[in-house]
């Protein structure tokens, strides 16, 4: 089974297409992705680069619009706009780091986004990071503090240093061998290069 490592950030708003669907795209393609949760806004300020500042409010509002057609030609929804950047981002991905370790990562990313982009409830904040919690049967006060251990945080540091490596500059992005591929839609463009150069 081929293996691609997945690079991303709760915060990156393509992303939400791509978790949302992940799942099935590994069934589908019988492939495996191995999730690295980054700082793709550590990345963004070492390049100067604002994703979207508001004189680009064009470029913005094609965001937007543009998740929500992804989405419903995907089979699911987006309700845009939602609350952008996120004020909790690094906890919500210190999140799904420990989460990742304790098997109940997945769940929680796709949980956080499905949550952001169709009921505008903001990642890693109340009430929403308490829903959460409650609905996976965790202990949020735990949690919250073992995400912000000094192991955790060395992972994500680690994953954004190994994002840096791979010359990784946006998210969701996809390794293969050595091979970078950006963006939802070059997901499946990541699988076939893989079964191709496997």
């Amino acid at each position: 089974m081929s293996k691609i490592d997945f690079y991303f950030s709760i915060g990156s708003t393509y992303t939400y297409l791509t978790v949302t669907r992940i799942l099935d795209v590994e069934k589908k393609h019988q492939v495996k992705f191995s999730w690295k949760p980054f700082s793709v806004r550590a990345i963004m300020k070492e390049m100067n680069n604002i994703p979207f500042p508001k004189e680009k409010m064009n470029k913005v509002n094609y965001m937007w619009r543009d998740i929500e057609r992804r989405a419903e030609g995907y089979g699911f929804f987006a309700k845009t706009p939602v609350p952008y950047p996120l004020t909790e981002f690094d906890l919500a991905n210190k999140l799904a780091i420990l989460g990742l370790k304790e098997g109940w990562g997945t769940e929680y990313v796709r949980l956080t986004y499905k949550r952001w982009f169709q009921q505008g409830k903001e990642p890693a904040t109340e009430p929403n990071i308490s829903e959460i919690c409650k609905e996976l049967g965790i202990d949020k006060e735990k949690v919250i503090g073992n995400a912000n251990s000094e192991e955790i945080e060395k992972e994500y540091l680690k994953n954004t240093d190994s994002a840096r490596e791979n010359k990784v500059f946006g998210s969701p992005s996809f390794i293969v061998n050595s091979e970078i591929f950006w963006g939802d839609d070059r997901m499946e463009d990541a699988i076939a290069w893989s079964k191709r150069n496997g």
